[in-house]
């Protein structure tokens, strides 16, 4: 008998599925499988339940389905939410007009903010005032609720968001709003600021209270046919969906604040490198995860998972966009991925995406219509990739299709029809270099200190070029990497994030106050993981402390031990601050430290048995599939070996140049560096340091 744990990521192009067989009589991994099935919006279940069906799967042996979705970053990019209105203190109606004015396009005198997600018109007020410390200054007066909710109902409001002014600091006014509008109104989607954040900063508080209303419906019903269909389907196991925080939480608690699955997807990937890390004695680590539409990028450091609180929507050079409160795995995204699009300005300058070529059509090699030359065709175009093996074999390849559209490219740009697919891969590469960038070097780390866990459909094909061009020394490619970010779903523990703003100055007697709040905020998790039958000896926390010199107006994260909290501990506190702060400015002062936000973060244990390891039988030798001229850019068009990955096993050791192929990915192993298979495995390759072979940049 097995028992099965499943993971799906939905992304933008494909729906992954990963599965462990759990052996009941040994408690180990029995079998690890993985399926694809393509994304199919907007109803993303069935896409989900055509993975089940691929894997061929007995719903009722399932007893974890843990799940990440697109939904609601779709629902908010596509403007596809419900009708919402908002309820404010008195005096602040404008504010999310108001919003702040950091507006990118500096110079531009006809710049105009974005739009609110809540027209003036559905923006109420309501008569009440806290102060900063919480304390009432004007009582709540719930006197003009019953005629609002009449207009509301009128305008045809589905949903409410309430947001008062220091709700941070005491949430009494908002919840009694919020108990009152659900007496008038059972019906409506009711969402308060205090239920998603306790973190100072109107504007952002009220957005994301706003943004959280806008899509709890399609949220709610979208889980909701998921719920159904797989009990329909005999699934009786616990259904766990994937935060934007890096950790799974019960279905309970992602209908009630469905904007913390934000970025559920990405930032799965990057858990699963932690994990990963973490497993081969790699704590250093930048994950890399390319796709079909996107590329994007993290930093692990000492096997910490970097979390903000200042996430953004939307945001460009031509628009601020829109900040969302909430607790989400720090991650820079660019729009590169397998299916972006290369395209020529009116200038006849080269550009790669941001726009993709999708599910539909797809590339041009996919043979479904699409004209437009991709990055994939790129691969295509120089070999890295075997037509004959297109997505595992699924696909044969179009390469007249993919050459004609090189040869269209080139001619606008003066070039063969190879000279441009070469430009097409130094343009991805280079904008995911400069991505790579963002997370490493502008915030004061070597990458040569870092090794690169790359996954994703893409990564394992751009991963050597990238690491080589930034001194990165080793890259890691995941067994399975094509669909690693739902296999960090399987490997991620429940997690909810509790954050409190409460400013002190960190004297000596802070200690006392600092060690109360955390057992408090530590009281309301227990509570909260109770509820949801979660046994005691699985929680266990994290704590963290947001610190800032006096005088100033941001903050820097520092991690804090889960001890008591003694005035030694407090010193302990202060010295990591002022380390963390000259990493990030390259300086620090002399000034008083303040703190600013209590960050705690909670975490029940799930199960996680052992990975297989792999046998050592076979020599590489066993697993070539056979050679072929592969184009390696300024490295040559070399005759390279062609290995089966299935087929080598632990401890076999290969040199570049080499091509990797398994089903849903291929890695490019240029001439000079070496790979060794784990125990597991997951390639290690070894970058030859101060070797600039294949340049990103001409």
């Amino acid at each position: 008998m097995s028992r099965i744990r499943l993971a799906t990521d939905v992304g933008g192009t494909f729906t992954d599925l990963v599965y462990y067989e759990i052996d009941e009589d040994s408690g180990q991994i029995a079998s690890f499988n993985s399926v694809k099935a393509h994304t199919t919006p907007p109803h993303f279940e069935k896409g989900v339940m055509e993975a089940v069906a691929r894997a061929g799967l007995a719903h009722e042996d399932v007893e974890v389905f843990a799940h990440g979705t697109t939904v609601v970053i779709n629902a908010l990019t596509e403007r596809k939410g419900v009708r919402t209105a908002l309820i404010t203190t008195q005096g602040f109606r404008d504010i999310l007009e108001i919003a702040r004015g950091n507006r990118p396009d500096f110079f531009n005198l006809r710049y105009r903010k974005p739009e609110p997600f809540v027209p003036r018109y559905l923006r109420r007020e309501i008569p009440e005032r806290l102060n900063y410390r919480g304390e009432v200054l004007k009582p709540l007066d719930l006197s003009g609720l019953e005629d609002m909710m009449t207009e509301f109902k009128a305008e045809g409001v589905e949903a409410i968001a309430i947001c008062l002014l220091h709700a941070y600091a005491n949430p009494d006014h908002e919840q009694a709003v919020a108990a009152e509008v659900r007496r008038l109104w059972p019906e409506v989607a009711i969402v308060a600021s205090h239920q998603i954040t306790r973190e100072w900063r109107e504007y952002e508080r009220t957005n994301t209270a706003v943004l959280c209303a806008y899509v709890q419906p399609i949220a709610q019903d979208y889980l909701g046919r998921m719920e159904d269909q797989l009990s329909a389907s005999g699934f009786k196991g616990a259904f766990y969906v994937m935060q934007s925080n890096g950790g799974i939480d019960t279905l309970s608690a992602a209908r009630a604040t469905p904007i913390s699955m934000v970025e559920s997807g990405p930032a799965s990937g990057v858990l699963g490198a932690a994990a990963l890390g973490r497993l081969i004695g790699e704590n250093n680590v930048i994950a890399l995860d390319i796709g079909g539409t996107t590329a994007k990028c993290s930093l692990i450091d000492h096997g910490r998972v970097e979390i903000t609180s200042q996430y953004m929507i939307e945001q460009s050079r031509l628009s601020a966009g829109y900040p969302i409160m909430t607790p989400v795995v720090d991650i820079v995204e660019i729009g590169n991925g397998g299916g972006s699009i290369a395209w020529v300005d009116a200038d006849e300058k080269l550009h790669v995406g941001p726009r993709s070529a999708g599910a539909m059509p797809g590339p041009v090699a996919y043979g479904q219509g699409g004209t437009e030359p991709t990055t994939t065709d790129a691969n295509l175009m120089l070999a890295r990739i075997n037509p004959h093996y297109f997505i595992g074999g699924e696909i044969e390849a179009d390469l007249n299709a993919v050459g004609a559209a090189f040869g269209r490219l080139g001619d606008r740009l003066g070039l063969s029809a190879e000279d441009a697919a070469r430009g097409v891969i130094r343009i991805a590469n280079n904008n995911m270099i400069n991505a790579l960038k963002l997370v490493s070097i502008n915030r004061g780390y070597d990458p040569r200190d870092f090794t690169m866990i790359a996954f994703g459909g893409g990564g394992a094909m751009h991963a050597t070029a990238l690491a080589r061009e930034l001194n990165i020394p080793k890259v890691v490619i995941p067994a399975h990497s094509a669909v690693f970010s739902a296999w960090g779903m399987l490997v991620s523990d429940l997690r909810r994030d509790y954050i409190r703003t409460h400013p002190m100055r960190l004297s000596d007697d802070a200690a006392g106050p600092i060690g109360a709040t955390f057992a408090e905020m530590e009281d309301e998790a227990l509570q909260a993981f109770l509820a949801d039958r979660i046994a005691k000896d699985a929680i266990y926390y994290e704590r963290y402390l947001d610190l800032r010199y006096e005088g100033q107006e941001h903050s820097v994260r520092v991690p804090v031990p889960c001890v008591r909290i003694t005035k030694d501990i407090l010193k302990e506190i202060i010295a990591r601050f002022h380390e963390a702060y000259e990493r990030e400015y390259t300086y620090r002062l002399d000034n008083a430290v303040e703190l600013v936000t209590f960050h705690l973060v909670a975490f029940a244990r799930i199960d996680r048995p052992d990975l297989a390891r792999l046998p050592s039988d076979n020599t590489a030798e066993d697993a070539i599939k056979g050679r072929r001229a592969v184009d390696f850019d300024t490295d040559g068009i070399c005759d390279t070996l062609i290995y089966d990955r299935d087929r080598l096993d632990a401890q076999t050791t290969l040199s570049g140049p080499a091509i990797i192929e398994e089903a849903g990915s291929t890695t490019v192993v240029f001439p000079g560096q070496m790979v060794r298979v784990d125990d597991y495995g997951n390639l290690h390759i070894t970058i030859e340091e101060g070797r600039h072979g294949a340049r990103t940049t001409d």
